[in-house]
Formats: structure tokens, C-alpha cells, sequence
């Protein structure tokens, strides 16, 4: 039997355990509203076909998400264009996080159906999560809970000129 770690996230039970409006999906009401609501909206920046919004529940400071506007739960069933443009808008997500907040790298990944993980299985997404040494510490496997340093809003605040400056 092989050793392992186990890290331990109990403050996404909040998140898992927040009743969803059956047929309501977040990324298609975050996105359709209009973009004078961005920033309430956590979305830091709206590509043609995809676009960037910050997670409510994050694992680290700086977790972001890709989405496109295409309510699709699999990246095959996205056209290329819109594939292509998801891995655009993750490429300058890590520009931007790299400038702003400096980690020493970066967890990429989607979760696609329900028993992978996936929180909003039927619209595609795909998460960035910033990674600093030693941001796994005591807290949150001692005592639950999860030290974060900075606000949403404040990182918001930090994060969405810088995309709008290194967008193309």
C-alpha cells in the first residue's frame, strides 16, 4: 500500500451543500447579466466565447475559472473556436496571476460529469488555482478552517485591470 496525503477542504461544504434551482446554471446567469454587474459577478473578463470569473468557494486566493458563453457539459461538444479561446483566456489568466500575485505555479483542470467532481456538470469549466510552497499548513486540516489573505473583492479589484492590459 502506497502513502499518500490527504488534504482536506471542509469550507466547499458550504458550496456543496448550497440548495441549485433545478435547470439554473451559474456560469449562464453570472454571463447574462450585463457587464455593469461584472464585478458583483466575480467576472474579471468577457472574451468572444468564453470568459473568466473568479470561484466564490476558492481552494486558494487568486482560483479562477474558464467558461464559455455555450451551456455544454463536455469540451467535445464545443466548437473549435470556442476550445481554442478557452485555452487563450487560460494562458492570459496565468499571465495575469503571475504578475499579481506571484505563485510558485498552478493547479489546471476540469472536472467534466458529475462523479468526477464537477459542481456544475452540465456547463463546461475549467479552473485555475494558483499555488504558493506551504500553502497547505495546519489551518485548514487542524481546525478547518482556511486562512485566506485577501478578500474576493479586493483580488477582483487587483486582478481585473491587469487582464484587460494584457488582453490582445
Amino acid at each position: 500500500m502506497s502513502r499518500f496525503d490527504i488534504l482536506w477542504s471542509p469550507w466547499r461544504m458550504q458550496y456543496i451543500q448550497t440548495a441549485r434551482e433545478p435547470g439554473g446554471c451559474i456560469f449562464c446567469e453570472k454571463a447574462g447579466q450585463e457587464a455593469g454587474r461584472d464585478r458583483e459577478n466575480l467576472i474579471l473578463y468577457r472574451g468572444t466565447r468564453a470568459f473568466v470569473i473568479m470561484n466564490l468557494y476558492p481552494y486558494n486566493p487568486g482560483h479562477l475559472m474558464v467558461a464559455p458563453y455555450d451551456h455544454r457539459p463536455n469540451l467535445t461538444e464545443l466548437t473549435p473556436e470556442v476550445r481554442c479561446e478557452l485555452i487563450e483566456l487560460l494562458s492570459l489568466a496565468i499571465k495575469v496571476l503571475a504578475e499579481a500575485m506571484r505563485p510558485d505555479g498552478y493547479n489546471l483542470g476540469g472536472n467534466i460529469g458529475r462523479v468526477s467532481g464537477a459542481g456544475v456538470a452540465d456547463h463546461v469549466h475549467l479552473h485555475i488555482v494558483p499555488r504558493w510552497e506551504g500553502d497547505t499548513n495546519f489551518m485548514p486540516v487542524l481546525s478547518h478552517t482556511r486562512v485566506m489573505p485577501e478578500g474576493l473583492l479586493t483580488t477582483y479589484d487587483r486582478l481585473r485591470p491587469l487582464f484587460h492590459a494584457a488582453a490582445p
